[in-house]
C-alpha cells in the first residue's frame, strides 16, 4: 500500500512538473507574440540618387484647411485659429454623425469636400477605403481593396485592428496601406474611388498587426515596415507606385509612423523604434544619423521643435529622448515615457497623456517636468493642440480637453461619445472629427462632426 501511495505521489509530482514546463513554454510564446513561427525575409535594398527621382510628378496640393495625413498638415497634431466648442455630447454640438461600416482605428483624412477613412470587416474579411461628404457626412463611396487574408489572432494585439493606418492624400489621390496575407499592399485611388495603382510593398511578419501610416514627400509616398521578419522603409512614385528606394531596418517588431522633419538646408525622415532614433534623406533613403534611445518597440510618432527632435517609447524600455536634429547627438533624456500615444509640442513645452492616463508637461529645453496629473482612463490615441488647448481621447470614448499651460494642469472639459475610441481627434475648419464606437450587441462605429451648434 505504501509503495502504491508513493508511486501515485511521484506521478503527481511528475505531472505537475510537466504542466509547469508547458506553462513556462506558453508564457514564452505569449511574450514572443503568441508563438508564431516567423520566417526571416531577406530585404533587397534599392538605392536612389536625387538625379534619378521621378519627373513630372505634380506638387502636393493641400491647404491649411485640410487634414491630409496622420497628425495633419503640420505633421505634429498642432493647429491654430480654430473656433471650436470645448463641450459636446450625444445631443450637444453635434453638427452631423454617420455610421461607419466595419472596424478600424485609422483617423479621418480630410481634403477639400471629402473625408476618407480606412476600415475592415472582420466577418466578411474585407479591407476598404470609405469617402464621405465633409459638409453633411453623407456616404459618397466605398471601395473594397482586399478580400480574405486578414491576419489571425496569433499576429494581432487585442487592441489592434485590420485598418489602423491613416490614409494620406496629395490633393488628387489618396494612399492607403493594408496588411493582408502577410504582405503589405499599398493602393492609390482618385477622389471618385477608382484605383490608380496598387503595389505589393513587401513581406511583413506581424506580431501585433500593422500600424504605421503613409507619409508624403515631394514626388514620393513612403511606407514604414518594421517587423520581426525583416524591417524596411520603402519609397514609391506617387503617380505610378513604382519603387524608388528601399532600405533595410532591423528585424524588430515596432509600430511608429515616420515623420518629415523640416530644416533649412536638408529635410529629414525620422523614425523611432528598434532601440534607436534614425534619420534619413527622404529623397534617397541615405542614413544621416542614428542615435540609441527610446525602446525596442514604439508606437508614437516623433515630434520636433526648432532644432530639437523628441521621441518616446515604449516596450520593454522606458525612455523619452531629445536629439539634436543636425548631429543626432542626445541633448537630454528622461525615464518617463509614452508608448502608444504620440507627443505634441507648443511654445517650448511638450504635452501628452501616457497609456495609463497620466498627463505630462516637459520643457523642450532640458526635459524638466513642469507638472504631472492623473486624469483617468486608458489612452491609445494621440493629442491635438488647438491654439491654447490640448485635446486627447481615451479608449472609453471620452475626449479630455485641458490647457496647454506649463504652469499647471488645468482641466477644461471631459466629453463622452459612444463607449470606445482608438482613433485620434482631427480638428480643422472650426470642427472636430471623431471616430467612436458603441459596443452593444453589435459593435457600431460612428463618425462625428462636432462644431458650435446654436440651441433653438
Amino acid at each position: 500500500m505504501h509503495n502504491t501511495v508513493e508511486s501515485l505521489q511521484n506521478i503527481l509530482l511528475a505531472t505537475k512538473a510537466i504542466m509547469s514546463i508547458r506553462l513556462f513554454v506558453v508564457g514564452l510564446m505569449l511574450l514572443a507574440g503568441c508563438g508564431r513561427n516567423v520566417e526571416v525575409n531577406e530585404v533587397t535594398e534599392v538605392t536612389a540618387s536625387e538625379d534619378s527621382l521621378p519627373k513630372n510628378v505634380p506638387a502636393i496640393s493641400v491647404t491649411e484647411n485640410d487634414w491630409p495625413w496622420w497628425r495633419g498638415t503640420s505633421q505634429t497634431g498642432v493647429v491654430t485659429d480654430q473656433e471650436i466648442p470645448t463641450e459636446w455630447g450625444p445631443e450637444t454640438n453635434v453638427v452631423w454623425k454617420t455610421e461607419i461600416p466595419g472596424h478600424g482605428h485609422a483617423s479621418p483624412t480630410i481634403v477639400g469636400d471629402h473625408i476618407f477613412l480606412a476600415t475592415a470587416d472582420e466577418k466578411a474579411e474585407t479591407q476598404s477605403v470609405l469617402a464621405y461628404d465633409r459638409e453633411t457626412g453623407k456616404s459618397l463611396w466605398m471601395k473594397q481593396l482586399h478580400s480574405g487574408g486578414l491576419t489571425g489572432k496569433e499576429g494581432m494585439h487585442q487592441k489592434s485592428s485590420h485598418a489602423s493606418s491613416t490614409i494620406a492624400s496629395d490633393g488628387e489621390r489618396v494612399f492607403a496601406i493594408f496588411l493582408n496575407n502577410d504582405q503589405l499592399h499599398a493602393t492609390a485611388l482618385d477622389f471618385k474611388g477608382e484605383i490608380v495603382w496598387q503595389e505589393t510593398i513587401g513581406a511583413f511578419s506581424p506580431k501585433f498587426g500593422y500600424a504605421p501610416s503613409p507619409i508624403l514627400y515631394e514626388s514620393l509616398v513612403i511606407f514604414a515596415a518594421d517587423n520581426w521578419g525583416g524591417g524596411y522603409l520603402s519609397a514609391h512614385n506617387r503617380l505610378t507606385g513604382e519603387l524608388v528606394w528601399r532600405i533595410k531596418r532591423p528585424a524588430t517588431s515596432t509600430y511608429s509612423t515616420p515623420v518629415i522633419v523640416e530644416r533649412d538646408h536638408q529635410d529629414l525622415i525620422v523614425i523611432s523604434g528598434c532601440e534607436k532614433v534614425a534619420a534619413f534623406n527622404p529623397l534617397t533613403g541615405e542614413e544621416i544619423w542614428t542615435t540609441n534611445g527610446t525602446a525596442e518597440a514604439t508606437v508614437g510618432t516623433t515630434i520636433w521643435e526648432g532644432n530639437k527632435i523628441i521621441a518616446s517609447g515604449g516596450y520593454p524600455g522606458k525612455n523619452t529622448i531629445c536629439i539634436n536634429a543636425e548631429t543626432g547627438a542626445e541633448i537630454w533624456h528622461v525615464k518617463d515615457h509614452v508608448y502608444v500615444p504620440s507627443l505634441a509640442v507648443k511654445d517650448g513645452y511638450v504635452y501628452t497623456v501616457d497609456d495609463d492616463g497620466i498627463a505630462f508637461c516637459w520643457s523642450v529645453e532640458d526635459g524638466k517636468e513642469q507638472w504631472k496629473k492623473r486624469i483617468g482612463g486608458n489612452f491609445s490615441s494621440s493629442p491635438v493642440i488647438v491654439d491654447d488647448k490640448v485635446m486627447i481621447t481615451n479608449e472609453e470614448g471620452t475626449t479630455v480637453v485641458f490647457e496647454a499651460n506649463p504652469a499647471a494642469f488645468k482641466l477644461i472639459s471631459k466629453n463622452t461619445l459612444g463607449e470606445e475610441a482608438f482613433a485620434s481627434p482631427v480638428v480643422i475648419g472650426n470642427h472636430i472629427y471623431l471616430r467612436h464606437a458603441d459596443r452593444g450587441g453589435n459593435r457600431q462605429e460612428t463618425l462625428y462632426c462636432i462644431g458650435q451648434v446654436e440651441e433653438l
